[in-house]
């Protein structure tokens, strides 16, 4: 594992990455907005082919756009980032897909949500994206899907832990059981 933009705070222990987003930190291309940031972080292995990511997330959210969970991303034209976000007062399940240009999803998650199970699965020219909300699941099929997104194939990736914090003063977030592994 490596890091992408390594955060000034961070450590694993016992099967447990935590680490504390430094402030003005983002991934976004450009869309909506009308700005570039490609300087959150992100802890992970290079990967080649087909694999699966699978990570339990939490967080310490309180400002505006405080983010955490899993990124997958070829280079800074191509990526896909997901998990929590504070958005709007709350905790939201958030991705973001970006082919040259960002574009965002967000779905609600129950009040009070401050952890998800995630498991990301690479095939061929596809990421899919599903999530639990508070619990740890072991049946893929048995958790939500969020989204089918395109990845360039044949291109290797960084693949892991994601998390930064655009507007805000930092937060903590710890990942827990952190696997990414090439598909059976």
């Amino acid at each position: 594992m490596r890091w992408l933009n390594e955060p000034r705070e961070w450590s694993v222990a016992d099967d447990v990455l935590t680490a504390t987003a430094d402030s003005n930190t983002d991934f976004w291309r450009t869309t909506h907005y009308g700005y570039v940031t490609d300087n959150g972080h992100v802890y992970g292995a290079d990967m080649s082919g087909d694999f699966d990511l699978r990570v339990m997330v939490r967080g310490a959210w309180a400002e505006q756009y405080d983010q955490a969970g899993a990124m997958v991303r070829v280079d800074d034209q191509f990526w896909l980032k997901t998990g929590i976000e504070f958005v709007d007062g709350r905790a939201r399940f958030s991705t973001v897909v970006t082919l040259g240009y960002s574009s965002w999803a967000v779905a609600e998650l129950p009040a009070g949500c401050a952890e998800v199970d995630l498991r990301l699965a690479r095939r061929g020219d596809s990421v899919e994206v599903r999530y639990m909300a508070g619990n740890r699941s072991d049946d893929a099929d048995a958790m939500t899907l969020a989204a089918v997104a395109y990845m360039p194939p044949g291109r290797p990736v960084l693949a892991g832990a994601m998390c930064a914090a655009p507007t805000g003063r930092g937060f903590a977030a710890s990942f827990h059981g952190l696997s990414v592994t090439p598909a059976a």
